[in-house]
C-alpha cells in the first residue's frame, strides 16, 4: 500500500546537488565497469580473470571497513567523499593514458580496479551517510527513493554510452569517466549543509570505538537482517561479472549489447524507484521486501536458461525492478533505525554487506562459472536466492512483520 503524491524532493537545493553527484559518480562506475570486464576477457579469454576483477574491487572495503567508517564519523563526510572521488578520478585517468601509451595490461587493471576500490571505500559510507543530514525523517524515504532513481539512471546511461564509447577505445571510456568524477567533486563542494554531530556528544563511553557500529548492528534485528539479506542475496543471484560471457557466448552479441544488458536491470528499477519517490510504501513493508528478493531470484534463474537476447533483456528488466523495490525498503530501515552519531560506521558495514558484495558477487560467479559451466552457475546463484528469502524470514521474523518504515 502506498500513500498519496508527495511534493517533490527536490525542492531541497542540497538534495538536488546530492542527486547530480549520485548520477556523475555513479555514471563513471558503470562506464568503467563495461570498459574492464570487456577489456579483461579480450585479453584473457577467462571467466576466472573476470571473478579476479570483482575481487579486487572487494578487497579494499574489507580491509578499510573499520578505518573508512570511522573517517566518516569524525570528518566532513562532504569532503571525506571529495577526496574518495579525486583518487578515483585519478586512477581513470591513469589507465586511460595506460592505454593510449599502450603499457597497460590485465595486472595493470587489476591494480587500477584495486586502488579505485580503496577510493570507493572511503567514499561511499561518507555519502550515504550525508543524506540523513539533507533532509528530516519523514522525507527520508522519498530522498531514498529520488536519490535511487539517480543510481539507476546512471546505470541506464553508463553502461549504454561506455559500450558505445568502447568503439573508441577502452581509454576513452576510462578518460570520461575521470571527467565525471571531476564533476562530482566540483558538485560536492556545493552542498552547504553542516557536516555530522562530533561523536563526543554520546552518553554512551564506547560510541567513540570504531567497532561501535558492528555492536549496533549486532544488536538492532531489523538492522542486522535487512543488512545480512543483501549481502547473501547478491553474492548469490548477482551475475553482472558474467554478462560479458551472457552477452558473447550465450545471446551471440558484442560490446553495444553488452552495454544494453549492463543498462536493462535499471530500466525497470528506475520506473520503481521514481514510483516510489512520489508514493512512498506505507504498510507491510517487510512483506514487500521480501516479494522483491523473491522476484530477484526466479529472474536470476530466467536469465540464466535464456538464449535469447530479447528474453535476457526481460528478465534482466524484472531483476533489476525487483531489486530496487527491495533495497529502498532496506536502506531507508537502515538509515532511519541508526542514530547519526553511528551513521559513518553503520554504512560503512553496509556498503561491505551490500555495495561491496557485488564485488565478491562477480568473484563468485566468475569462480562458479569457471567450474560448473555458464548456466548451471546463474541458476544455482538463482536458486540460493530463493532459499535465502526463505531462511531471513524464519530467521528474522522482526523484519518480515515490520509494517511501517518508520515507527515499527
Amino acid at each position: 500500500m502506498t500513500a498519496p503524491a508527495s511534493p517533490s524532493i527536490f525542492a531541497n537545493r542540497d538534495v538536488a546537488l546530492y542527486w547530480c553527484v549520485r548520477l556523475c559518480s555513479m555514471m563513471a562506475f558503470q562506464m568503467l565497469a563495461v570498459a574492464v570486464g570487456w577489456q579483461v576477457y579480450e585479453l584473457t579469454d577467462s571467466a576466472l580473470a573476470l571473478g579476479y576483477v570483482g575481487l579486487a574491487g572487494f578487497m579494499p572495503a574489507v580491509l578499510l571497513v573499520l578505518v573508512a567508517g570511522q573517517v566518516a564519523d569524525r570528518f566532513d563526510r562532504r569532503r571525506v567523499v571529495q577526496i574518495g572521488h579525486v583518487l578515483e578520478g585519478l586512477v581513470s585517468l591513469a589507465l586511460a593514458l595506460g592505454c593510449w601509451q599502450g603499457w597497460l595490461d590485465v595486472t595493470g587493471i587489476f591494480v587500477g580496479v584495486f586502488v579505485l576500490g580503496i577510493g570507493k571505500a572511503f567514499a561511499a559510507p561518507s555519502l550515504s551517510a550525508l543524506l540523513p543530514a539533507l533532509v528530516t525523517p519523514a522525507e527520508l524515504p522519498q530522498a531514498v527513493s529520488a536519490t535511487s532513481a539517480a543510481t539507476q539512471s546512471a546505470v541506464i546511461l553508463g553502461p549504454a554510452l561506455g559500450g558505445f564509447l568502447y568503439l573508441a577505445g577502452a581509454g576513452a571510456v576510462y578518460a570520461v569517466g575521470a571527467a565525471l568524477f571531476a564533476a562530482s567533486v566540483t558538485l560536492l563542494g556545493v552542498i552547504r549543509r553542516p557536516q555530522a554531530p562530533a561523536i563526543a556528544v554520546s552518553p554512551d563511553p564506547e560510541a567513540g570505538s570504531v567497532f561501535a557500529g558492528i555492536r549496533y548492528i549486532r544488536s538492532q534485528p531489523v538492522v542486522l537482517g535487512a543488512i545480512s539479506l543483501d549481502l547473501f542475496a547478491v553474492l548469490l543471484g548477482g551475475a553482472t561479472a558474467i554478462l560479458p560471457i551472457i552477452a558473447r557466448d550465450l545471446v551471440h552479441t558484442g560490446p553495444i549489447g553488452l552495454g544494453f544488458m549492463r543498462s536493462a536491470p535499471a530500466v525497470g528499477a528506475l520506473a520503481i524507484s521514481f514510483w516510489l519517490a512520489r508514493r512512498p510504501i506505507e504498510r507491510r513493508a517487510g512483506h514487500v521486501m521480501f516479494a522483491g528478493v523473491a522476484v530477484f531470484g526466479l529472474a536470476t534463474i530466467v536469465l540464466g536458461v535464456s538464449e535469447s537476447l530479447a528474453l535476457s533483456l526481460v528478465a534482466l528488466l524484472v531483476l533489476g525492478a525487483a531489486d530496487m523495490l527491495s533495497v529502498v525498503i532496506r536502506s531507508s530501515l537502515v538509515q532511519l533505525e541508526t542514530p547519526d552519531i553511528y551513521r559513518g560506521r553503520v554504512n560503512a558495514v553496509n556498503y561491505l554487506f551490500i555495495g561491496a558484495s557485488n564485488q565478491l558477487g562477480e568473484f563468485r560467479s566468475g569462480v562458479t562459472a569457471a567450474w560448473m559451466g555458464l548456466v548451471p552457475s546463474i541458476v544455482f546463484g538463482g536458486v540460493g536466492t530463493l532459499v535465502c528469502v526463505l531462511l531471513w524470514m524464519k530467521w528474522f521474523p522482526a523484519l518480515a512483520q515490520r509494517d511501517r518504515l518508520t515507527g515499527g
